[in-house]
């Protein structure tokens, strides 16, 4: 894979927790040493699971691996749960089947190595059953809950998912909210909803209201700018080169983006079999579920084109989407609820319907399971992956993303070991790095001394020197935290405090838990 970050960002999750700094929001190694607000911005729910795993005892880089190997699990199940709901449980595993084998997956996985998004996938098919459990059966608490942990799952898995899927999920409320004339329980699940938006508060208030102090514009720009990422359709339907390389400007990219061949034709065979067969079909709920997924299919393949150009200039929060293929996800989405519609039309011939649903099955598998492998197998171990030259890649690369706004430039070499004495005469007498925090005691024999620390400013981050707060200046090309000392022995400790936007997020997280005890326990 390409985007190979995910082992450093479960290290630097570790290195937070081990430290006491909950939730994690500035990691120490990352920026060449300097250090960033990675979980500020970056989606965290993931990597927390995977940090569970490697608790448990296996290394970093199995964690990961068992990380991905879960979400395989996890997104099937949810899948078929959901299909079942649709169409029978044999509908719901050829539901499963095609979402699990997914071209798209697997660029996610083996050449992307989109972690967040990946693990998105689980949660779009749990939060729509969850809602048509909470309409068509009961707003009961175990459905309530549901619908909160599942909202507050995609939350905090991956932001960009969440806001792709937010018209899916209004829409799909509000055709059942129609066909089932319950419009009464519009309040009821309005404060289903509200525990998720604020247990998920701890990150999506700093995401929104801190975003000015990154350089997020460079996330946006130059190869980030989404008018170099659009596909066409020879690429989503016919182009069969599959590839382990990035995206690149034209029709020409070493990254796929087929739809699959399997995927696309059960599309268009459901579409005809419900027009031959809509007389016989007595549940016009097929109707509107057909309608509403194709409906689905054809609007996230035209938002992957550049006719939908207009879309992204009129709605200019898109261009954080970076890549219009990302609505790849609600095309496999789509057609994998679709897959199993077949076999539901021929639930009243029960060995004419299990043939047809392992036909299906195994197509699926035998023509995209070869797309699921890596381009290379290494052996390598976490020491090895955290060493020399590895090291310097993962802790330099994608440097830009989260660099505060206050450096003018990323740092051209790793940040000193201890602090830097820029003038006077000064002595570093201990030195202590935690993951926000930095410490130590510095003799000055002149009547003062400037002192350079090895950290980027950022907002939250005060200065104590000799247990009095001090101000400090982070003017310099790096913007990094500069004090003076006065002659004599000095103590100083720098750590990230909550600001107040951190503190209400926190705050209203603990009160979506105490909420969500409330009102389902």
């Amino acid at each position: 894979m390409h985007d190979d970050m995910q082992p450093v960002r479960l290290l630097q999750l570790d290195k937070c927790l081990k430290d006491g700094q909950i939730p994690c929001r500035w990691v120490p190694d990352l920026g060449y040493g300097y250090g960033y607000p990675l979980f500020i911005f970056y989606s965290p729910l993931a990597y927390y699971v995977m940090e569970i795993i490697h608790l448990t005892g296996f290394s970093i880089l199995t964690s990961i691996k068992i990380g991905f190997i879960f979400s395989f699990i996890f997104s099937g199940l949810t899948m078929f749960l959901f299909g079942k709901a649709l169409w029978g449980k044999l509908g719901g595993l050829v539901s499963s089947a095609f979402y699990v084998y997914a071209p798209y997956r697997a660029a996610d996985v083996y050449s992307r190595g989109a972690v967040g998004e990946f693990w998105a996938l689980g949660f779009m098919p749990l939060i729509l059953w969850a809602i048509q459990n909470f309409i068509k059966n009961s707003p009961s608490k175990k459905n309530g809950l549901l619908l909160s942990l599942s909202i507050t799952g995609l939350l905090l898995t991956h932001n960009l998912t969440f806001i792709a899927f937010s018209p899916v999920i209004v829409v799909w409320t509000l055709l059942l909210l129609h066909f089932y004339k319950k419009w009464n329980y519009i309040p009821k699940l309005v404060i289903s909803v509200i525990p998720a938006f604020c247990l998920s508060a701890f990150y999506t208030l700093p995401l929104v209201f801190e975003k000015q102090y990154v350089h997020i514009d460079t996330m946006t720009s130059g190869y980030f700018n989404y008018l170099a990422h659009f596909v066409s359709l020879s690429q989503l339907f016919f182009r069969g080169h599959w590839g382990f390389g990035s995206s690149e400007l034209g029709p020409f990219d070493d990254l796929s983006f087929s739809i699959g061949v399997i995927h696309w034709l059960i599309l268009f065979i459901s579409i005809i079999l419900l027009i031959f067969n809509r007389k016989k079909i007595k549940n016009k709920l097929s109707f509107l579920i057909l309608s509403f997924f194709t409906g689905l299919f054809f609007g996230s393949i035209f938002l992957t084109h550049s006719k939908s150009t207009f879309i992204w200039q009129t709605l200019t929060f898109m261009k954080y989407f970076q890549f219009p293929w990302r609505f790849l996800i609600l095309t496999i989405l789509s057609t994998s609820v679709l897959a199993g519609f077949p076999i539901f039309l021929l639930k009243s011939n029960r060995k004419l319907s299990i043939l047809y649903a392992s036909l299906l099955i195994f197509s699926v598998i035998f023509f995209n399971a070869r797309l699921f492998r890596p381009t290379r197998y290494i052996d390598i171990n976490d020491q090895q992956k955290f060493s020399g030259q590895n090291w310097e890649y993962q802790i330099t690369a994608s440097i830009y993303d989260y660099l505060p706004i206050f450096a003018k430039a990323p740092p051209a070499k790793p940040a000193p070991q201890i602090p830097q004495i820029l003038d006077g005469d000064s002595q570093i007498i201990q030195f202590q790095k935690g993951t926000d925090w930095q410490k130590g005691k510095i003799v000055t024999t002149t009547p003062t001394s400037t002192i350079q620390l090895p950290l980027f400013y950022y907002p939250g981050f005060k200065l104590w020197l000799n247990g009095q707060e001090i101000p400090f200046n982070y003017q310099n090309e790096l913007g990094l935290i500069t004090f003076q000392t006065p002659s004599g022995q000095n103590d100083f400790i720098v750590k990230m405090t909550k600001t107040p936007v951190r503190l209400t997020g926190d705050i209203l997280s603990l009160l979506g838990l105490l909420l969500l005890f409330i009102l389902y326990v």
